[in-house]
Parts: C-alpha cells; structure tokens; sequence
C-alpha cells in the first residue's frame, strides 16, 4: 500500500499566461505557492479474490473490470499511461478542502496518484517528471481546458517563479528568509464563498479569447515580472504585493465571462472598503476560494464585512508531493 500527499496551491500572479496557446507564441511567468492542504492518494494492489479488477473511491465508487470502462478520466489515462492495464489496482482519494474551488485540486489528484502508482510499481519519477506527465496526460490525452501551472506547483511544492515557454517550463524558488515568508502569510486571508464550479468549461472561453487578449495578459505577465522583481528585493514589498494583486484581478476578471459575477464583485468590494489592498478568487473563476490581501491588523474588520462566507486558515509548504506512507505487498 502506498499512500501520496499532494499540497493545493495559491496562485499570486500570471494565471493566463501558463496556457499552451499562450506561451508558446511568447512566454508565460506564474508566481505562486502551495499550503498545508492536501489531497491524499491511497493505492493497492487488489487481491484476486475480487470478481473486479479496479475499485476506484472517489465522490463515487467504481469497480470494474475494463480499463477503458473507467469513468475518472485522470484514473483512466494515469493508468493507462504507465502502462498498468494488466494490473490489479484500487484506488481511494481523500482531501482536505472541496474540489473545484480554485486551489488546483484537479492537477494535484493527477500529480498525486501518478506519483502513488509509480511508488507502487516501482517506475522512477522525479519532480519535473511528474508535472510534465501530468500536464500531457491533461492536456494531451483527456484534452482539457487547463493550464500548466497547477501541475508544476502540486509537484514541486514551495514559493516559486515558474516559468513556461515552448520549450519547456523552469522552476525557481523563491528565496526569502522565513520571517518575511510568515509576515507575507500573515498578510492572506482565505474566504470560501462556494459555488463550485468546472474550471475546465470557465477556461475554454479564456483558451478561446487569448488571441483577442495579448494587451491584457501581456500586462499580467509584467505585473508578475514587477511582483518578482519587488519580493526579491527585501521585506519591505508588504504594500506593493497587494497593489499588483489589485492591478492583476482588475485584468484577469476581463478575460473571460465567467471568471467574476455581480456577487464576487461585490464581495471583494467589500473587503477593500473594510481596508484590503488587493486580493482575488483564486483559479479559473467562478467561484471557489476568495482570497483577501491585508495589514493584519485590519483582519477583524474585513472578517466581519464577510462574516457570511468562512474564513480558513492555512500556511505555506514547501515540499510538494510526497510519498508518507509504503508497505511492502505480496
């Protein structure tokens, strides 16, 4: 039995410019980090007892006896994909959060359980091969509306300036003394407003008006330039960090019709009014987690003008995904 542990991330700045359709034409920067929220991948070899050849446990249960019958698409195309047609596998997936709220959940199931079949069977992977694998087998094969920051984030783990052109994407840390990473936490507040929704169907009509957008995503990839720049340059970035997240959602909301509503909008009104400087609903849009940029002392205030939604809480993590538990199977 193996079990992976996946994190969820936040996405600060880029989110557009890590589409194919973007960046392969210019280039694409995504600054980000993940938390200590995760999903957990639990695999196994099933006995052959078992009149079926593959229990899946998700939201549903499948057991089947047919790969191609599997209806998890990630489930399907990770097995198939490693080759493991022939095996007798279960699978059980558990997380932290809710699915489709904007933290990447999709992206780190696929990370995690490619990574929990590949300590199961024995097949070597590394970090940058993890989030390539995951990134093909999405785009690629189940071909969904999805970019490619999420994967690399689920994989690498950490405060990192993720970099994408057609070539290929790099990964740099983002280094920066505890303290400041703490203060910079600090400053984060994590509403859950609801509403899920399917990431992929809210990006197809980002995907599509990309080539209208070159003004716009060009300007949020200089505004994660300029994030780069500042957080690098000392502890003294609190004030700019929220501005430029101000000046990234203001743009990002325009890129498709789906990714704000008069609701969002008024919620993040608010919490400006109450003394946020920046902030935005994290994912593709929609609906999810809104995330709040602060002074902490002003926290109180902009917790009660959005006492209706629950606060969270979390804390940067630095690992990525990683294998916590594994027993030798006969």
């Amino acid at each position: 039995m193996v079990i992976s542990r996946t994190p969820f991330r936040i996405s600060f700045f880029g989110g557009g410019t890590d589409y194919p359709v973007w960046f392969n034409q210019n280039r694409g920067k995504v600054i980000s980090t993940t938390i200590n929220k995760y999903c957990y991948i639990t695999t196994r070899f099933l006995s052959p007892l078992f009149v079926y050849r593959y229990r899946i446990r998700y939201t549903f249960q499948e057991k089947r006896n047919d790969l191609s019958k599997i209806r998890h698409p990630s489930v399907r195309e990770c097995l198939r994909y490693l080759n493991l047609g022939n095996e007798r596998i279960e699978m059980q997936h558990n997380a932290d959060w809710p699915a489709r709220s904007g933290l990447g959940s999709s992206s780190a199931f696929t990370v995690g359980f490619l990574n929990s079949l590949c300590a199961l069977t024995g097949q070597p992977t590394d970090k940058i091969k993890l989030a390539n694998d995951a990134i093909h087998i999405e785009q690629n094969i189940i071909q969904e509306n999805v970019g490619s920051q999420d994967q690399t984030a689920a994989a690498f783990g950490g405060f990192n300036v993720i970099e994408f052109k057609s070539d290929g994407l790099s990964v740099s840390p983002v280094n920066i003394a505890d303290s400041v990473s703490d203060a910079l936490n600090r400053h984060l507040m994590l509403f859950y407003i609801g509403m899920p929704r399917t990431a992929s169907e809210i990006a197809k009509e980002q995907i599509a008006n990309t080539p209208k957008k070159e003004k716009e995503l060009t300007a949020m990839l200089a505004i994660a330039d300029e994030a780069e720049k500042i957080i690098k340059s000392g502890n003294n970035f609190f004030d700019e960090f929220g501005r430029l997240l101000d000046e990234s959602w203001r743009i990002k909301r325009t890129l498709a019709s789906k990714i704000s509503n008069p609701l969002i909008d008024s919620l993040y009104d608010r919490a400006k009014k109450a003394g946020a400087t920046g902030g935005k609903l994290l994912g593709a849009g929609g609906g999810g987690f809104l995330l709040v940029y602060a002074n902490p002392e002003l926290h109180p205030k902009i917790s009660s003008s959005l006492a209706k939604f629950p606060r969270v809480d979390f804390n940067f993590e630095k690992n990525g995904s990683q294998i916590i538990y594994k027993t030798q199977e006969t």
